[in-house]
């Protein structure tokens, strides 16, 4: 019996061992007419046998490449195409930036952040008053939903105050109390008890 992990490494395994022995055979084709008609055959079989691929543009290309790919680029036929070359593959691709953030009041977010960030850049008038009352609750919130627990005011100004660099004036800046702005587990004792109101009745 043989196993699969005693094989050798199929090259592209989508299109399973078959296909690859067939690539394998058409290697020791001498004739070159004849070794052009089988490839132009086995591209065939290749595109019925993942109709899937028939949905990517110029699929006819992708197949030939997907041909010289899995005879590890030693097939020489006439194919409508060029062969890849090998070294493009073999290339590292580059490397992706990834963006960078503080660790610094992290629990914040990024995008709070850039909240602040913009209010800060504001002139002064009322749309800036409004933003900072609305970044400094937001910010509260987003910090009662990270840490559960209360937390004072103060604590949320001078946070603000830093990611700001001391650019905005929060003196007078009033914010919002903790039931409005994540609720209260009153209403969800409320809730229990009409269900249980409710269950008691059908009995």
């Amino acid at each position: 019996m043989e196993y699969n992990t005693s094989l050798p490494r199929l090259i592209i395994p989508e299109y399973g061992r078959n296909v690859q022995k067939m690539v394998d055979h058409l290697l020791t084709v001498e004739d070159r007419e004849d070794r052009n008609r089988q490839a132009q055959n086995l591209v065939e079989i290749i595109g019925n046998l993942n109709p899937q691929v028939r949905d990517v543009p110029d699929f006819k290309h992708k197949l030939w490449d997907h041909l010289y790919i899995m005879s590890d680029f030693k097939l020489d036929v006439d194919g409508p195409y060029p062969a890849p070359d090998p070294e493009t593959f073999e290339a590292r691709p580059n490397d992706m930036p990834y963006p960078a953030s503080s660790a610094t009041y992290r629990h914040y977010g990024n995008i709070t952040r850039k909240m602040v960030e913009y209010t800060a850049e504001l002139e002064a008038g009322e749309e800036k008053e409004a933003l900072k009352k609305a970044v400094a609750n937001h910010m509260k919130k987003t910090y009662l939903l990270w840490n559960k627990d209360n937390v004072e005011d103060s604590v949320i100004l001078e946070d603000m105050n830093r990611l700001a660099k001391g650019r905005l004036k929060l003196n007078e800046v009033s914010l919002s109390e903790k039931s409005d702005l994540v609720g209260t587990t009153g209403n969800k004792k409320k809730y229990s008890k009409k269900r249980k109101k409710r269950y008691k009745g059908k009995k």
